[in-house]
């Protein structure tokens, strides 16, 4: 014969085995560590405490956003170049503002006919409908500031106007006359450049080069209602 017969080992050779045969009979020692950790690190999870603000108490809280609004105050007296009231924007700030202006311009009624209410309400109106009116002239001239990091950089420089009709208030409380007029009117124009001032410190650089002029303006008509609002006002 010609051709020579497989033997029996070639032809089991040739057969393929299994992929994983083999490795049931392979068995781990009990005594092999394992490596590599499961549980987060202590030091980890007290940094994620620390930094969360569900467990801390409510006054706690209270006094951290105290100490905030109290640093934005601080940026509003003495205006420089800065991100803070744009990155930890707010909205307490310019609430306590214009409760605090509403107040001081609601006058009180002699007939008992009208509570002051209208003067009240007007002053919200004319702040909250003002500074949105002011954002979305930003936003429509290509600004890259959000809403309400507007609305809190607006809010927060009433602190100025707020401080001048304080000053009235008590200048009022002398009498009216020329003098105070001309004393409450010096008072008026002053924290009128000083608000404008700041609100254009940290609004300028969010507007196009070519378009500041025209966001800027809006802003001196908001700040300049509000001063003659409180020039006007007679208790």
């Amino acid at each position: 014969m010609a051709e020579a017969e497989e033997s029996p080992g070639e032809h089991e050779s040739a057969t393929p085995r299994p992929l994983f045969a083999g490795l049931s009979d392979i068995s781990i020692s009990q005594d092999i560590p394992i490596e590599g950790e499961i549980t987060i690190p202590v030091r980890a999870r007290a940094r994620e405490l620390d930094n969360s603000t569900l467990n801390e108490s409510v006054r706690h809280t209270i006094m951290r956003d105290l100490k905030a609004v109290g640093k934005k105050f601080m940026h509003v007296l003495y205006p420089r170049k800065s991100n803070t009231l744009l990155r930890d924007w707010d909205l307490w700030g310019p609430l306590i503002l214009c409760v605090t202006l509403a107040l001081m311009l609601q006058k009180s009624s002699v007939d008992g006919e009208k509570d002051g209410g209208p003067q009240f309400a007007e002053v919200f109106v004319v702040v909250w409908f003002g500074a949105v009116t002011i954002t979305l002239n930003s936003k429509l001239l290509g600004g890259n500031i959000s809403f309400f990091q507007s609305l809190c950089v607006l809010g927060y420089c009433i602190l100025p106007l707020t401080v001048a009709m304080l000053i009235c208030r008590l200048v009022l409380l002398a009498g009216q006359g020329p003098i105070n007029f001309m004393i409450r009117l010096f008072v008026v124009i002053v924290m009128f450049a000083w608000s404008v001032i700041a609100s254009t410190a940290f609004l300028a650089d969010s507007q196009p080069p070519n378009r500041k002029a025209l966001a800027v303006y809006p802003v001196f008509l908001f700040y300049f209602v509000i001063s003659w609002m409180i020039l006007t006002f007679t208790p």
